[in-house]
């Protein structure tokens, strides 16, 4: 990554952080964009002089527009493209409330298009290859009854994701679009679900673990590690591609 910069949402906690410190340590810079500004602030104050954080709401296109503006402003260009901040609510079709339906939408999907819309335009100013990453989930390839919002919100990203592939490939824009589909890991969102009082947390995180073949939680810095393989050179030929970090929860009997 390095030379790299990176604009990143979600960047406060959980695995957009974790992306964050391994971008910055593997030479890159890092825009940290969250709702939770100053969560983000400290958590770039901690990465050095190539990090920097700024208010981002996802769901407003205008607050992704100064993202962009201010990431170029700070470091001069912007390469890679990290689309992470999400949110899951439990709920079937028939019970999830349409206001949780809503706003898993606006955040998921609509927020990922927005940051794509907002991004591609600086990213090709750059002259410089690019890459966006954009977070999907092991839901998205194997749905659950009991999160019909996350799934068609993920699965809506996925299929996004693959346009915009396209679509750079066919302008011979030297863009790269993918998705990392994560499974269970132990991020804050993870530890609401542990917590939330629907049973013993050692129960929900024996039950979390046994969807996976692997059976276990997987850690942040793990799917961090993914989506900076995607965001590198080193993953020059690769674009469109659904990259599992699931414990082969996607491809379980």
């Amino acid at each position: 990554m390095d030379g790299k910069v990176a604009l990143i949402s979600g960047g406060a906690e959980g695995l957009g952080a974790a992306i964050g410190e391994l971008i910055v340590a593997e030479g890159g810079s890092v825009m940290l964009g969250d709702i939770q500004a100053d969560k983000a602030k400290g958590h770039a104050a901690k990465l050095g002089d190539r990090a920097a954080a700024i208010e981002l709401d996802v769901r407003d296109l205008a607050q992704w527009d100064r993202a962009v503006a201010a990431t170029v402003e700070r470091f001069g260009k912007l390469n890679v493209l990290c689309n992470v901040a999400g949110i899951s609510e439990p709920g079937n079709v028939i019970e999830v409330s349409l206001d949780s339906w809503q706003r898993t939408i606006d955040i998921n999907l609509n927020g990922t298009f927005h940051g794509c819309r907002a991004a591609l335009p600086a990213m090709e100013a750059s002259g410089e290859k690019g890459a966006i990453v954009n977070m999907g989930s092991m839901i998205a390839m194997r749905p659950g009854a009991m999160f019909a919002s996350y799934a068609a919100s993920k699965a809506g990203v996925a299929a996004l994701t693959k346009s915009i592939a396209l679509d750079c490939a066919a302008r011979g824009v030297p863009i790269r679009a993918n998705l990392v589909h994560p499974g269970a890991i132990r991020t804050p969102m993870y530890e609401r679900y542990k917590y939330s009082g629907m049973a013993p947390p050692e129960e929900i995180e024996t039950s979390f673990a046994a969807t996976h073949p692997m059976n276990r939680i997987g850690e942040p810095d793990e799917v961090a590690r993914a989506v900076v393989f995607l965001a590198s050179d080193e993953a020059s030929f690769t674009t469109g591609v659904d990259f599992t970090v699931d414990g082969g929860g996607s491809i379980r009997a």
